[in-house]
């Protein structure tokens, strides 16, 4: 270490890794570590949190607790929902959309209690270490980032808990060993990988599963629900106003009720590797659909399909940590214009692990009944128009075929 520590805030969950981390950078950094731990909804009590701080040194008033569920889902669960945003087609982004809201809060706590450097316990191997870092880093160009797992000689479980058992912290009883697999859990999803994960042939254990019942254990009746939406974000739920974060609680108990929003996925890391896992996002998968639902019949053709198109680009962005970035913002720019008119209410009907829009309304809809009717439209449409419009369009395959055929 060439550059001396004096400061540095510590991203903190009070878990083995963290725990660790904290004791490993006052010894090894002879620094002052300051807490951070952001209530995201992933349903844990924290005040243990900070007894765990106090208890490994951390001066009462440099334990940072922050509930930041409201800001999580308003300012970057929504955003990335207008863009109806699927990794890879499949995955909804639950742990990849956290990490700029805990690398920003970091930044702020470091300039608030004068720290130099922040720090976090997410591995070499993993995406987490770029989206924390790229998040520092665009918010602070001169921060100093201490990436433990990068850096020290602690390579295994075992190696973990011998350092733990040195120095009195508390190891929790399913830690000892090898765990079974981790997680990472937020209000919008618990991710589960590694361990009894790691064969992709193999079925995902049910004792790995969290926030939904087996979809064959649900009720064997279907319940039918509505959201209503403004200018593309959820504002209430069977009518009663909801704020965001109220919202996707209150989807998410309905989704673990009826075993919606399970994923087996095996996606291709931003560092390079493929890995396999489970994710969990049960409120998010009905909004996900729901949104879409909403956007059928008040977004255009054009409008719709060029969102199809810059998706999976956007949603690249978000996956590989550039959320802070200069094309993230252009994209979301274009985003939040085509959600002007993304104004209504989408029926849908929950059922055993199923999501199934029934009905959507809106003052904007541009859906014409007179039009499209199969009855007689009144002269609303003219079909002697479409001989032309077909005719134009074939234009270049009927000099195709007189050429090569």
């Amino acid at each position: 270490m060439s550059d001396k520590i004096n400061r540095v805030v510590l991203a903190y969950s009070g878990g083995l890794d963290t725990s660790v981390i904290l004791k490993w950078l006052q010894q090894e950094y002879q620094c002052e570590v300051v807490t951070f731990t952001a209530d995201l909804g992933q349903g844990e009590e924290l005040e243990p949190v900070r007894r765990k701080a106090e208890r490994a040194g951390v001066k009462p008033e440099h334990i940072f607790i922050d509930d930041l569920r409201e800001e999580f889902v308003r300012d970057f669960v929504f955003p990335m929902m207008r863009a109806n945003a699927q990794y890879e087609g499949l995955y909804l982004l639950g742990t990849s959309i956290a990490r700029p809201l805990i690398a920003k809060r970091q930044i702020e706590i470091a300039k608030l209690v004068g720290a130099d450097a922040v720090s976090h316990g997410a591995t070499g191997k993993g995406n987490d270490q770029v989206r924390f870092e790229l998040g520092y880093y665009a918010l602070n160009p001169d921060i100093k980032v201490i990436a433990p797992w990068r850096e020290w000689d602690l390579t295994s479980r075992t190696r973990l808990i011998e350092f733990a058992e040195q120095h009195q912290i508390e190891v929790a009883k399913d830690k000892r060993g090898e765990a079974p697999f981790s997680t990472d859990a937020n209000l919008l999803h618990t991710s589960s990988e590694g361990k009894v994960l790691e064969d992709p042939w193999d079925e995902v254990p049910d004792y790995v599963y969290s926030r939904t019942v087996n979809p064959e254990d649900a009720p064997d009746a279907p319940e039918t629900i509505t959201v209503d939406f403004e200018r593309g974000d959820g504002v209430a739920l069977n009518g009663e106003a909801m704020s965001p974060a109220t919202l996707l609680t209150a989807l998410n108990e309905l989704g673990r009720k009826h075993g919606i929003g399970r994923l087996d996925l095996v996606e291709n890391r931003f560092v390079g590797m493929k890995s396999r896992g489970m994710y969990e996002t049960p409120g998010g998968t009905i909004y996900h659909l729901a949104h879409r639902g909403i956007e059928q019949i008040t977004l255009d053709r054009g409008a719709a399909h060029l969102k199809d198109e810059l998706m999976p680009r956007y949603a690249e962005l978000i996956y590989n940590g550039f959320w802070f970035a200069p094309e993230r913002e252009m994209l979301q720019a274009a985003i939040d214009h085509s959600q002007e008119k993304v104004t209504g209410t989408v029926r849908l009907k929950l059922y055993k692990g199923n999501v199934i829009v029934t009905g959507r309304r809106s003052p904007n809809s541009l859906y014409s009944e007179k039009v499209v009717t199969f009855e007689d439209d009144q002269g609303a449409y003219d079909q002697r128009d479409a001989a032309g419009f077909i005719k134009l369009n074939a234009l270049r395959l009927r000099l195709l075929g007189r050429r090569d055929g």
